[in-house]
């Protein structure tokens, strides 16, 4: 009797254990998103080898993202603010290597945008050189899958060489779907060539290559800066360091004492594009203490409506959140740096 009672005992101990794997150990194929934490900006960038010692900060703002397993999928259920996506929401077709590269090459782009508008802003000379475009992310349904990898370099396309992604925007949209390029390409230093038709974009039902891009460029400038983001990826510090080299470069107090955060991409010209995770990005600002968040006040288009009837805008988004969380924060509206510049200097 005691024998028999001692083999369930331990077949319930096994099921047990396995039950914990599964429950607690094992990863399922989903993530979880939540409020990251606030990082000062002085902490990641020098220019000319000197920190920021105004007073107050200016701090990026992240999203925490875990992998999910049962246990946590079912308590970020029930947990505020938390949201599940699965993997193919938010890394598409790219293995995690592919991924990484993305968020990386996200990152260093912000940064020599970041650079040239804090420059300009300044009114300091620079030079900058157009390297191409960023190969992000290949569509499975793109002509071009398994011809281009991310982190290949476009320079040129039908032989016209390249001054801005917009120029290969614009040519592409031109042809039909159907209709044949040849992009030219840098990988590993090496220069290559690929081609194929083109596509009709779902989202937009636009011609497209069927891959995401960025501007790939390079900032020369007499004055020596450096970021240490090791830790930090993708393009949503593009604002918040841009006011951060500003007030470096100028050696101008933009904060007055105050701790602002904010998030969005930067191109170019200064205009700040929208950024996902806004709603937790504003919680986690709140809990470290900022005053003012900056929020991109990005253009709805009817495509954009089309394709998502429900679709708000970056400040419309952390607005909701603030209320909805009762947060005691300000939430600042912004097309551009210069808006930020114009507020801040009021």
């Amino acid at each position: 009797m005691k024998i028999t009672e001692n083999k369930y005992f331990k077949k319930i101990v096994i099921f047990l254990t396995l039950l914990l794997l599964l429950l607690v150990v094992i990863p399922i194929p989903y993530f979880i998103e939540m409020p990251g934490s606030s990082e000062n900006i002085r902490d990641h960038v020098t220019v000319n080898e000197k920190r920021d010692n105004f007073d107050g900060s200016f701090m990026l703002t992240t999203v925490a993202v875990q992998q999910a397993t049962v246990a946590t999928l079912i308590q970020g259920y029930f947990t505020p603010n938390n949201d599940l996506i699965s993997k193919k929401e938010m890394m598409g077709t790219s293995s995690d290597r592919e991924y990484e590269k993305m968020q990386t090459y996200y990152m260093e782009t912000s940064q020599n945008l970041a650079i040239k508008n804090a420059l300009d802003l300044a009114e300091k000379p620079y030079d900058m050189t157009y390297e191409g475009v960023y190969v992000m992310e290949i569509g499975e349904d793109s002509n071009f899958n398994h011809l281009l990898e991310v982190g290949d370099t476009i320079y040129a396309v039908d032989g016209k060489k390249l001054n801005s992604s917009k120029e290969l925007t614009d040519y592409i949209q031109d042809k039909k779907p159907g209709d044949k390029v040849k992009l030219s390409f840098i990988r590993d230093d090496q220069k290559k060539e690929a081609s194929a038709k083109l596509m009709k974009l779902p989202e937009t039902k636009k011609t497209g290559i069927g891959i995401s891009l960025v501007d790939h460029t390079e900032i020369e400038s007499k004055d020596k800066i450096d970021f240490q983001t090791d830790e930090i990826g993708g393009p949503s510090a593009g604002l918040m360091f841009t006011l951060e080299l500003y007030g470096l470069l100028a050696n101008k107090d933009l904060r007055d004492g105050k701790e602002i955060a904010g998030t969005g991409t930067i191109d170019q010209e200064g205009v700040v594009g929208r950024i996902g995770g806004i709603d937790k990005k504003v919680i986690a600002a709140d809990a470290e203490g900022a005053e003012i968040f900056f929020a991109p006040d990005d253009k709805i288009d009817a495509e954009m409506k089309k394709y998502d009837p429900e679709i708000k805008t970056n400040y419309q988004e952390a607005v909701e959140s603030a209320k909805k969380n009762k947060l005691d924060i300000k939430i600042v509206p912004v097309k551009t740096a210069q808006d930020a510049v114009k507020y801040l200097e009021k």
